[in-house]
């Protein structure tokens, strides 16, 4: 009989990842991403639209990762900065990207993305937050041997 990890059905490790803080915050990153494409592509700032599908696609790569499990077979990554970068990436290109929108005399829908690349790199900011402190404790100090005399 296989254990029950690898029994799990592909539905039930997509909700039970989505109710994770991790997962959810992958969902509303893609969704964020998806809304960003929309206004971008109904504007005239229609080339902007490729950042929101390269972080996208980024963001669906991991998270498909993440649910599978396949993050603890492929050790040879480290994924808490994988995924560190990955948020410092989009946090810091949407914000850029939306004052770039924001100044160059948009239309309504170019508002809107802009508005919506300014949310979401705050989202992207927040995420890089919450994952840092997993990053620092996944560094261990050194064992050094009490010395005397000095």
């Amino acid at each position: 009989m296989e254990s029950s990890n690898s029994s799990k059905g592909c539905m039930e490790q997509f909700s039970s990842f989505v109710r994770s803080r991790r997962g959810m915050l992958f969902v509303v990153e893609i969704i964020a991403c998806i809304i960003i494409i929309i206004c971008y592509g109904a504007s005239r700032s229609y080339p902007y639209t490729g950042l929101a599908v390269f972080i996208l696609i980024y963001c669906i790569v991991l998270f498909v990762i993440f649910m599978l499990g396949l993050h603890l077979q492929l050790t040879f990554i480290h994924w808490g900065w994988t995924t560190f970068i990955r948020a410092l990436i989009g946090a810091v290109a949407f914000i850029v990207t939306a004052i770039i929108v924001l100044v160059s005399r948009p239309d309504g829908a170019a508002v809107a993305g802009g508005v919506a690349s300014i949310l979401t790199g705050i989202l992207f900011g927040y995420d890089a937050y919450t994952i840092l402190p997993s990053i620092r404790k996944s560094h261990t100090a050194a064992p050094t041997e009490p010395t005397e005399g000095i």
